[in-house]
Formats: C-alpha cells, structure tokens, sequence
C-alpha cells in the first residue's frame, strides 16, 4: 500500500489526531509488563510534537464492554508517556463530550493529550457492516467518530494492531475528515515494508514457521503463503489436526476434528513444501513437574503432545539456517510451561542466528513476540510486528479498509 505518510504533512499548530495501539499488557496491580506497544509509537509523537503539531492520543486498551471499568483506563499509559516523553501527558476523563473537546481545544503546539479508552463506548467497535444494516447502529456510530473528528485538522493512524478491525477510531473518523489529511505514522509504514517486501519480493529461500493452537486459526495463511514461500514450516499444538489426517494416533492433543479434511487437503497442496514435526515432547499433564517423553509418529492414549520434539527442532532449524527470509507467527509449544518452552526457544535461537547469517527474520507479533521476549532475542530479530491478528490477516492477503481510506501518495 502506497500511502501518504506522517513526512507529508506540515504539522505546525495544527490539531493532530492520532490513533496508536497502546493496549499494553497490565498487571494485577495495573502497572504495565511490557510498553513494546508505546515505545513503538513513540517516533510519530515525537515527530509530531517537535514539528509543532497539537497532539491528541486515542487507543483502547483491553475488552470493556462499551462502558467505562477502572482495570481498563489509560491512566498507566498516561504516566508512561510522560516519564519516555519527559513532559506531562494529561489524561481526558472521556474520549468524547465537553469535557474532552475543552482539553483538547487546549492543547498547545508541541503539547499532547491523551483521550480515554475508546472502548468505554460501545459505538467504537460497532461494525460497519451492522452498521449498514441497522439505522440506529449507524447513528451511534457516525455521532461518535464526528465527535472525534471535529477535535482535529490531521488524521494519522499508527495502530497497525487494530489495522484490520472497521472500529469507529480506525475507519469512520478518517472517513469523517476527508479533505483534511490523512496519513499513517512511521509504526505502520515500517510494518507494510516489512510485511509488504516479505510478501513480493522476498530474498530465497523464503520460509514461513507457522504454529500456535489451532489450524483453524492459519488455514488462511497457509493457503496463501505455500505459493510464496519455499518452505512451510508446521508446529504448535496444530499440527496434531495434521498428524491426525495422516491416521496417527494423537493421544489427548488438542485436535479440530472438523479441520482434519482441510489439513489433508492443505498437505495435498502443499506436497514438499509443508514440513511436519516428526516427534513430539509428550506429557499427561500441562505442569512444570509433569513427567515428559519424546516420542516419533503416534501419541500414547493417556498423554498429550505439547512441544516439537529434538529431531524437528534440528530438521526446522537447518531449514531456517539456509533461509534468506524467515516469517514466524505461533509458539512452537506451550512456551509458557517449562520444559515445553525448548521447541519455541530453539526456533527462536535459529531465527537470530539467522539473522545474523544476513536474512530478513520477521516476527508476526501475539506470542511469537512474547516468546522471543522470553528467549532474550528481541534485539536479534529484523523485525518484530505489533500486531498479532493484523499481521496474520495481512499475511493472507485480506484488506484493511482501516488503510484503504488513508490518502494515498
């Protein structure tokens, strides 16, 4: 996607509204565990506020039911933009109404304000397809994103996690400022290079690692990366839907048995190319202590596969050691739980030598960005995509209207 970027646009006392993804993971403490998110987002505010622009922050941050709940304000990520911004990030009571609209009416060029969680209004993620088919819908919606809209002269979305969603922030308010500029920030254009050359022009051998828990969930990028790539790698709690449309037995492992047709037909297609575990790290139970085996083929009855065994870890790892592009979206195993962490932290070690090597290591986000954070690799990796879902559905090819409504170059 060719778009018109935050380098377009002369921001100099003009009211910036920018919608960043700055649904960070919060303790039960509500002290924020990981600020990937905020640092990411980081170079467009700085670009907008040292060029003179009247900054106004919107995101949301988790899952509150259209209303407002205190685990879910944006208050620790007001104070965290604060101490990395050095200056003061007040924080709105409200993203809408009078309150809000004075603040933002008052913010100062060079100065920012930080909006509360979008997601305390239920019209935010109103789809827009309900919308169509249901007048009212649509009144709340437009009536939400035109409160929004009215606050500011520029529009910059740099929320790539939430790209792919039509929430009102994403979708309605650019729509709402045509005319005005609408451009993205410097998160979201790195991630369409990163995704974008991946996808067309990628350096060969070009191999995606693919895992996580269900084969529903990647069906979709399987089918379109396999005539993109060279190789496709397969692990994760998934590949027991494979294992069991081969007829090997699979014990207790999580299994979709409506997806097993689709897994033979998705092996049949890919021939060569898909590459399946061939051993498994095997346990009766998910727990630190629980007592493991490796076994080839066929899970025992009264045990479940929850890791790659070693012979994939070295057959995966010489694939990625000869690649030139490597795209990793899903755990290998469950990562979280001890021992069942060596596949995941294995193919994370390969992917940095890899990168060392001279190739293009892209991490889709979700738990393969957790899991590299686990293994200390973060820094050894080209790229680490904030958007786990996003970065999928990109992968497959869907599109983002989020973009699509962005002006282009």
């Amino acid at each position: 996607m060719n778009k018109k970027t935050i380098e377009s646009v002369d921001v100099k006392d003009q009211r910036v509204l920018m919608r960043a993804d700055f649904n960070v993971p919060l303790d039960d403490n509500l002290a924020i565990t990981d600020d990937r998110r905020i640092q990411s987002a980081l170079p467009t505010i700085r670009k907008i506020l040292e060029g003179g622009g009247k900054l106004i922050l919107m995101s949301h941050l988790g899952r509150p039911k259209g209303k407002p709940e205190d685990k879910y304000s944006l208050v620790p990520v007001a104070k965290r933009l604060g101490e990395l911004l050095e200056q003061n990030v007040p924080l709105a009571s409200d993203c809408v109404g009078d309150v809000a609209g004075a603040l933002s009416e008052g913010v100062k060029s060079g100065e920012c304000l930080l909006l509360q969680n979008l997601r305390f209004h239920a019209a935010e993620t109103i789809k827009d397809k309900e919308a169509k088919q249901d007048a009212e819908k649509r009144a709340i919606k437009d009536e939400f994103a035109c409160s929004l809209a009215d606050m500011a002269d520029i529009y910059v979305n740099d929320a790539f996690g939430t790209c792919h969603r039509d929430n009102a922030s994403m979708f309605t308010v650019p729509q709402m400022m045509k005319g005005k500029p609408r451009v993205i920030g410097y998160l979201v254009k790195k991630e369409l290079e990163f995704l974008g050359s991946a996808l067309t022009d990628p350096g060969r051998p070009f191999v995606a690692v693919l895992g996580g828990a269900k084969v529903s969930d990647k069906i979709g990028v399987i089918d379109a990366l396999l005539p993109k790539c060279d190789r496709v790698l397969i692990g994760g709690a998934m590949m027991y839907t494979f294992f069991a449309a081969q007829g090997i037995k699979t014990g207790k492992s999580l299994v979709e048995p409506n997806f097993v047709d689709e897994a033979k037909r998705l092996m049949e297609v890919g021939g060569e190319k898909l590459l399946l575990p061939s051993d498994s790290a095997v346990a009766a139970k998910i727990a630190a202590e629980a007592e493991t085996q490796t076994v080839e083929g066929s899970v025992p009855e009264d045990m479940m596969g929850l890791d790659i065994g070693p012979a994939s870890i070295g057959a995966f790892s010489d694939v990625i050691k000869n690649a030139k592009t490597i795209i990793w979206n899903g755990p290998m195993g469950v990562f979280e739980t001890p021992p069942f962490d060596r596949g995941t932290m294995a193919i994370a070690q390969a992917m940095a030598n890899a990168t060392a090597n001279g190739a293009t290591t892209i991490i889709g986000g979700g738990d393969s960005a957790a899991a590299i954070d686990q293994a200390g690799l973060s820094d050894r990796m080209t790229h680490i995509s904030t958007g786990g879902g996003a970065s999928l559905e990109y992968l497959e090819g869907k599109p983002f209207v989020a973009l699509e409504v962005i002006d282009d170059a």
